[in-house]
């Protein structure tokens, strides 16, 4: 069995506050296969984001305690030195923020910005790390990039900002993208295209993809495996069909019950997961979404509230629920 580009193993972060410890991600373990994309879905707070920028070494050591095991291509991040990490952000790993407007400089035209990221990594020249840039804005769509590349980010619309920062993340070919809601505030028309446009890339570059969002709708368009999250645990994964055609955890139905579908009724209303996710200084025991959850009678009060369910099998489909797969079969029927 061939090695997986990108391994986590029993990843936990825990930051210090004057309210706690946050346990931000808990026993957290996947991997990712170059060519393929892993969707992360789960709420606000569910340690979707947290859980990425631990592999790109970019908490601040001061307040988080990360431990575990982070393995890129072989090489082990946890404990990696500043100058590695320098080293491989950019290079062999890439991040697409959020928020692009946030995210690039106002300050610096966005060729300045995406050359420097090359120029950086390669040594490059100001003229090659110019080149590039209008390369990569060509490459991602970009109209005019001979032009553009001069502009500010506050010239361009919202979707090209995102097309921007795309081209700043792949400038330097990274092996693994992350891409941290990629498509938020942004129309449905765009994206689409923003979607596509990853796509494409992919299948030109054999680039592994970890696509962060609460859409499961971006997760069925994009996505090859999906890892469902909550309270800072994986309570769901396997394929994109068995996840979506198959659902087998509570909370993973309560997530597709709160999205609309085009093929409903539109009087048929949606059912959102009742109450609201658990603090994470005060994570409630046994199964966390205890609280929250209809089945605890059918699966075992007591046990749900006691004991806390594991993800199982390592591979393949599987969920952290004490219902047998006969009772959730029954459920969703």
């Amino acid at each position: 069995m061939s090695t997986p580009f990108l391994s986590v193993r029993d990843l936990t972060v825990d930051f210090h506050t004057e309210d706690g410890v946050v346990h931000a991600v808990d026993g957290l373990s996947f991997d990712v296969e170059k060519g393929t994309t892993l969707g992360i879905v789960g709420e606000s707070g569910s340690g979707k984001s947290v859980t990425n920028l631990a592999v790109l070494g970019l908490h601040n050591p001061e307040t988080a305690k990360i431990s575990g095991e982070i393995r890129l291509d072989g090489e082990e991040l946890i404990g990696a030195s500043r100058s590695t990490m320098e080293r491989l952000r950019g290079n062999k790993v890439a991040m697409i923020f959020q928020d692009p407007l946030t995210s690039l400089s106002p300050y610096h035209t966005i060729g300045r910005q995406i050359g420097e990221v090359f120029r950086r990594h390669t040594g490059a020249s100001r003229a090659a790390s110019r080149d590039r840039a209008i390369e990569m804005l060509t490459r991602v769509g970009i109209p005019q990039p001979k032009v553009r590349v001069d502009d500010y980010p506050h010239q361009f619309s919202g979707g090209m900002r995102q097309r921007a920062m795309i081209a700043m993340a792949l400038v330097c070919d990274p092996d693994l993208l992350i891409a941290d809601e990629p498509t938020t505030a942004l129309d449905v028309t765009v994206q689409a295209q923003i979607l596509d446009l990853l796509r494409d890339l992919q299948e030109q570059t054999g680039t592994a993809i970890i696509m962060i969002t609460h859409d499961l709708g971006v997760v069925a368009g994009t996505a090859h495996e999906v890892l469902v999250m909550y309270a800072g645990r994986a309570v769901e994964r396997g394929t994109v069909r068995e996840v979506l055609r198959e659902p087998r955890h509570p909370y993973t139905w309560g997530l597709l019950t709160s999205m609309p579908r085009l093929s409903a009724p539109v009087d048929v209303p949606l059912l959102p997961v009742r109450g609201t996710p658990p603090s994470l200084v005060n994570v409630p025991p046994g199964c966390p979404f205890h609280p929250r959850c209809d089945y605890t009678d059918l699966a075992g009060p007591e046990l749900c509230r006691s004991e806390r369910p594991e993800l199982s099998p390592h591979r393949g489909h599987g969920d952290a629920c004490y219902l047998t797969l006969a009772q959730k079969r029954e459920i969703v029927r």
